[in-house]
């Protein structure tokens, strides 16, 4: 008589379904491409600077399809010269605060490659890091001035009291 002992059928069974829906780790379903570009940057602002023309614009947070989105890569800023005509790619930013606790929320960039009193359009599209890119944000004109002095202390004249002084 053998003391060697097998495994019961249904044993085998349970312990090779259990091994094989470990596979391959993907345990959602697939999402369509066009549901995963970030959505287009709503809020994008120019103002004046000292040394050109400062935008700024907050993080997108979604894409495309609602999903909220974690893998922000860059954006790319887009710049045309006058009233119209196309815009070209002025610069990447890229994003690297994926890993980090706190992300930012508000990004800027000065475009210090402008005129004084000449005039200039933007719009900044945002990428994944896997190469998703947005809509074009929304467009922003601006002519470059140089911003206004702060007050200066020396020169700087309270307005006339308007009010009654009481006694």
């Amino acid at each position: 008589m053998s003391s060697s002992r097998s495994m019961p059928a249904h044993l085998v069974l349970v312990f090779g379904v259990i091994l094989l829906s470990a596979g391959c780790g993907v345990k959602s379903s697939p999402i369509a491409p066009e549901l995963i570009h970030p959505e287009p940057i709503a809020d994008l602002r120019a103002l004046p600077d000292n040394h050109g023309i400062k935008l700024s614009w907050g993080r997108p947070t979604h894409y495309t399809g609602g999903r909220t989105m974690r893998d922000l890569g860059g954006f790319v800023i887009l710049r045309g010269a006058g009233t119209s005509g196309p815009l070209a790619p002025l610069v990447e930013l890229p994003v690297n605060d994926q890993e980090r606790f706190a992300i930012e929320h508000d990004f800027s960039y000065i475009d210090t490659e402008t005129a004084v009193g000449a005039a200039y359009r933007y719009q900044i599209v945002s990428r994944t890091l896997d190469g998703y890119s947005s809509a074009a944000s929304n467009e922003v004109d601006f002519k470059r001035i140089n911003p206004p002095p702060p007050p200066n202390p020396d020169t700087f004249k309270l307005p006339p009291s308007t009010g009654a002084q009481g006694g």
